[in-house]
C-alpha cells in the first residue's frame, strides 16, 4: 500500500502537480490509478480533449471534403461552354483533329450515314474528272479515318467529312513542293530541260512561255526542235523563237531528235547560255517509236529536268499519258495546259496522285505570260468549289 502510494506520489510531482490532503490520504482501492491517469492527463488537454473527441470521433465529418472533390468534374463545363461559344464555330475553318477532340466527344460517326455521304461525293468527285483510283482511294481513306470516331454536337457530319476529304486532297496537291525559280537557281550552265507530252496538250506554246520566263528574268535561252517527226511542229516553234529573239537549233524532217538535241547543247555551251528547252515528239505514247525515241534522247542530252505537259481537259487520258511517260524515262515535274477551261481541277489532282510529282506551272491562256507557278490552295479551292456547288 505504501509503495503504491509512493509512486503515485512521484507520478504527481513528476507532471508539477498541486498536492491536496484529500487526493494524498485518500484511501480507496484501485480507484486512485483510474483517477491517477486521468488527473495527469486532463490538464494538458483541458477543453480541448472534450471538444476535439467529440468532432473527431465521428469520421465522416472528415469525408466531408467530398465535395471539394466536386469540383473536378465541375470544370469541365467550363470548357464546354467556352468552346462552343469561341469562334469561328463552323466546322469549315477548323482542323478536324479540333473536331475530333476528346473534350468535343458526343456523336460518334455511325456507318450508314458516313457511306451515304461518301457515296454522293464519290459521284461528285467523277464528275470533277478526278480519276477512279484516286477516287477511291481518298474516299477509302476518309472512310477508315472517320468511321467509328465521335465528333462535337456543334458540327455535321457534313462538315466533318469535308474538311477530312480537304486535308486528304491538300495532301496530295502539296507532294514534292518544286520551286521551279529555286531550282533553276541551283543548276550548272547550260541546264538542259526536256518537255514530255502528247500533239494537242499545248506543249510547244509552253515551252514558248516558259522561254519567254526566262527572258524576262535575263537568262539566255536556246531553243532544240526535237519533234522531227512532223514538219509542222519544227515550223511552228520556229515562229515562237522569232517573236522570242531567242536562238532556235533545228534539222530537216525526219531527223535523228537526240543529234539535234546535242546539237543544240553544244552551241549553248560554247555560247555560254543559260539554258536548253527541248521539244520532242508527241505521238499517241503507246507508240513503241515514240518511246524508243525519248529514252535515246534522255540518254544524249541527259536533261536536268524532264516536264510532263498535260492537257487539263483530258481527264483520265492525261494520267495515262503521264503513267507511260514516267515508266519510260521519269518525270520530274508538271505543267498543266489549259487550266483556264478546265471547270473542274480534277485533272491535277488525278495526276500529282497518280504518278506523285509536283506541279510546277499552270497555264491559262494562249499568250506568253499565260503561265503561273502552281498554288495548290488555289486549285483545292477551285476544286471544292464545284464539288459544293
Amino acid at each position: 500500500m505504501f509503495d503504491s502510494l509512493k509512486s503515485k506520489l512521484k507520478n504527481l510531482f513528476k507532471k508539477g502537480e498541486k498536492l491536496d490532503a484529500e487526493s494524498v490520504y485518500k484511501e480507496e482501492p484501485e480507484e486512485p490509478a483510474v483517477q491517477e491517469t486521468a488527473v495527469p492527463e486532463v490538464p494538458e488537454t483541458e477543453t480541448p480533449v472534450q471538444e476535439t473527441v467529440p468532432e473527431q470521433v465521428p469520421e465522416p465529418k472528415r469525408d466531408e471534403p467530398a465535395p471539394e472533390a466536386k469540383p473536378e468534374p465541375a470544370p469541365a463545363p467550363a470548357p464546354k461552354k467556352e468552346d462552343r461559344k469561341g469562334k469561328p464555330v463552323k466546322g469549315k475553318n477548323k482542323r478536324s483533329d479540333e473536331m475530333l477532340s476528346s473534350s468535343f466527344l458526343s456523336k460518334k460517326i455511325k456507318d450508314d450515314p458516313l457511306d451515304d455521304i461518301l457515296d454522293e461525293l464519290e459521284v461528285t468527285l467523277l464528275e470533277s474528272d478526278v480519276a477512279y483510283p484516286v477516287v477511291q482511294e481518298i474516299i477509302v481513306g476518309v472512310r477508315n479515318n472517320l468511321a467509328g470516331k465521335k465528333y462535337g454536337r456543334e458540327y455535321t457530319l457534313e462538315e466533318i467529312v469535308e474538311l477530312a476529304v480537304k486535308e486528304a486532297v491538300s495532301d496530295v496537291l502539296r507532294i514534292n513542293v518544286f520551286d521551279f525559280d529555286a531550282w533553276l537557281a541551283e543548276q550548272k550552265k547550260p541546264t538542259v530541260i526536256m518537255f514530255i507530252g502528247i500533239n494537242g496538250t499545248g506543249k510547244t506554246t509552253a515551252i514558248a512561255k516558259i522561254a519567254n520566263r526566262l527572258k524576262q528574268e535575263e537568262r539566255s535561252v536556246v531553243l532544240a526542235a526535237c519533234d522531227t517527226f512532223r514538219a509542222g511542229a519544227i515550223e511552228q516553234l520556229s515562229i515562237h523563237a522569232d517573236k522570242l529573239n531567242v536562238k532556235i537549233v533545228k534539222s530537216v524532217q525526219d531527223a535523228d531528235p537526240a543529234s539535234v538535241a546535242y546539237d543544240a547543247i553544244e552551241h549553248a555551251r560554247s555560247k555560254m547560255k543559260d539554258v536548253v528547252l527541248i521539244d520532242t515528239a508527241g505521238r499517241m505514247q503507246t507508240n513503241n517509236n515514240l518511246i524508243a525515241e525519248m529514252k535515246k534522247i534522255v540518254k544524249v542530252a541527259k536533261p536536268d529536268l524532264k516536264i510532263f505537259v498535260g492537257d487539263s481537259l483530258a481527264g483520265n487520258d492525261a494520267v495515262e499519258q503521264a503513267k507511260v511517260f514516267d515508266e519510260a524515262v521519269g518525270i520530274d515535274a508538271i505543267i498543266l495546259t489549259k487550266i483556264d477551261t478546265d471547270a473542274k481541277g480534277g485533272a491535277a489532282l488525278s495526276i500529282a496522285k497518280t504518278i506523285g510529282k509536283p506541279i510546277a506551272f499552270v497555264c491559262d491562256g494562249q499568250e506568253y505570260e499565260d503561265i503561273e507557278k502552281f498554288d495548290a490552295d488555289w486549285m483545292l479551292e477551285r476544286l471544292f468549289d464545284q464539288v459544293t456547288a
